[in-house]
């Protein structure tokens, strides 16, 4: 077994081991069917399919039309400044409400790449805002404080 690209490698280990783990604890929930799904359904559809895209990535890596490419070093202060981010947005959900804590979220983690500029980051912001408003205040109508307590 040779393998030419150790990041593609790595990567399908990675997505293979959070798919199975998923995959796998879902069975702890009912399934139901495809017409009425259970909690257990979507779940286990997704670590399925997560596996199933990380096996595959797996074997592009040892292909030997595949460029070979090493793992470089771990930049250990982007990853601990882009889960402090997502820990801080936890934080402040509550008391800056929904809206501010995303925004605040995009901008501290986009503040960890080499690349960031605040356009970027602000039509990153909007979008994602947008979006997760859409998807998870109105579409399953999940109950966030949207605002910050001291406008409520």
């Amino acid at each position: 077994m040779n393998i030419r690209n150790k990041k593609d490698f790595g990567a399908g280990i990675m997505y293979m081991v959070f798919g199975l783990f998923f995959a796998l604890n879902a069975l702890n929930y009912k399934m139901g069917t495809a017409a009425k799904m259970g909690p257990g359904y979507f779940p286990f559809w997704l670590g399925a399919l997560m596996t199933a895209l990380g096996f595959f990535i797996l074997l592009k890596s040892m292909s030997s039309k595949n460029t070979e490419e090493s793992i470089g070093k771990w930049d250990w202060r982007i990853m601990i400044w882009i889960s402090g981010s997502v820990a801080l947005y936890g934080i402040l959900l509550p008391t800056l409400g929904f809206l501010l804590s995303v925004i605040i979220l995009v901008f501290i983690s986009a503040s960890a790449s080499h690349e960031f500029n605040w356009k970027g980051s602000a039509l990153n912001a909007l979008f994602l805002v947008t979006f997760t408003y859409l998807a998870f205040v109105k579409g399953l109508n999940l109950q966030f404080p949207l605002f910050p307590a001291f406008l409520n």
